[in-house]
């Protein structure tokens, strides 16, 4: 025995023996606890691990340029399966892809499995769904015009509202299957007019419906247009008074002033439009008039008015050489004496003056003295003697001269 035990031979076969009992019990109880996973030589697994990557784009090949396919799914989730290094690079970048191969199939509907390509070697894949029911159909282009949908139309100011918007193109080529072009119900842009005063232009996205309101997924050229929106707010016809400035040539008289149009239309608010009944300040000088003659007069813009309607206007003057009439001793009137006042002439003391008028021969052989007034404004003075102007009141296209531009007067309290 001590013999066998001294030997080097029956040493090492006992020492082989029981190592191979040891790897197969090592074995044994690896292999009960995890069988899916591989052994190394040793009886240790590599790192393995699973996950679930969501949101993976699909990637289709057919002929774009001539067909239209439906049913491709806008993204998947794929089962990656393999070391935990690979799967954790895989799931972070993404980085493989998911497709659809339709370059070979015909016209229809299919059933088509779902493939992945540029996958790690260590790593396997689960697409989920794995196989997708495509339509591949005939592309169409066909021609729509563009309808403009007014948001916040209710919060325009009172009075103002949107006129017919103008769109630019005035229409749009959409791209899709036959089915879908039928499916159209109608091509819209939508324009914001909240607080509008004035015409709005917009760059406007176009949205495709159908008839139940749903958006459809079409391929528009272009795909953004511009919109204008005339907004028209409130307006008011006003007639104007024409000023004249400046002296005619000697000898020559105003015929007759002739504008065109006679009325001017403004626009503004309500607030401002109520307060305004006539537009003054549209100016002739006359003093560059030399004969008869067409000129254009601005039109000016009262305090608060967005726009007047036309900015200009033609005012057409006819001359005549001019001619006089006198008339004598015009009884002078007053106005605006205070009650309790009385008021006398001192100078002249008859209270009249002779008043000489100049016009067209046409104009003036129709007037007769009742047509013109002298008068003194005796508003606000007092008690006491006062140089007063003399005012004349006559029809138009005519001057005067009198005697004496102003006139004075004693004004005392009644007794």
């Amino acid at each position: 025995m001590d013999k066998l035990i001294d030997n080097p031979w029956v040493m090492r076969s006992i020492a082989l023996f029981l190592a191979l009992m040891l790897y197969v019990s090592v074995n044994i109880d690896q292999t009960t606890s995890s069988t899916s996973q591989p052994l190394g030589f040793f009886g240790d697994s590599p790192t393995s691990d699973e996950t679930i990557v969501t949101d993976i784009p699909v990637v289709t090949y057919f002929d774009q340029d001539n067909l239209v396919v439906t049913g491709i799914p806008e993204t998947v989730s794929v089962t990656l399966e393999g070391s935990t290094s690979a799967i954790t690079k895989a799931s972070k970048l993404k980085d493989f892809e998911v497709y659809a191969d339709l370059t070979n199939l015909s016209l229809g509907t299919h059933n088509v499995r779902l493939k992945t390509k540029n996958l790690a070697n260590d790593l396997t894949a689960s697409v989920n769904p794995k196989v997708i029911t495509v339509t591949l159909e005939e592309k169409i282009t066909k021609s729509f015009t563009v309808d403009v949908d007014f948001l916040n139309e209710d919060k325009l100011e009172e009075g103002y509202t949107p006129d017919q918007p103008i769109v630019n193109p005035n229409s749009i080529n959409i791209t899709a299957s036959k089915e879908i072009i039928d499916r159209i119900d109608s091509v819209k842009s939508t324009i914001n007019l909240e607080d509008a005063k004035e015409t709005v232009t917009q760059d406007a996205r176009i949205t495709v419906y159908d008839k139940d309101g749903n958006a459809l997924p079409v391929e528009v050229e272009p795909s953004v247009v511009d919109v204008t929106v005339p907004i028209k707010s409130p307006s008011k016809a006003l007639p104007f008074k024409i000023t004249r400035e400046g002296e005619l040539g000697a000898g020559l008289s105003i015929l007759s002033l002739e504008p065109d149009p006679n009325e001017i239309t403004v626009y503004g608010p309500l607030s401002v439009l109520e307060q305004l009944e006539v537009i003054d300040g549209v100016k002739v000088d006359l003093s560059k008039i030399k004969e008869d003659s067409i000129i254009e007069i601005d039109v000016p813009k009262p305090d608060g008015v967005n726009k007047v309607v036309p900015e200009k206007i033609n005012i057409k003057v006819d001359v005549e050489e001019q001619e006089e009439k006198e008339f004598s001793a015009k009884v002078i009137n007053e106005v605006g004496l205070s009650e309790g006042k009385q008021f006398d002439f001192i100078d002249p003391d008859s209270g009249a003056l002779d008043v000489t008028i100049y016009g067209a021969p046409s104009i003036i052989q129709d007037i007769n003295e009742d047509d013109i007034e002298l008068y003194v404004n005796l508003s606000d003075l007092n008690d006491g003697e006062h140089e007063v102007d003399v005012q004349v009141n006559g029809p138009q296209n005519i001057t005067w001269t009198l005697e004496k531009k102003q006139v004075k007067v004693k004004i005392s309290s009644a007794s």
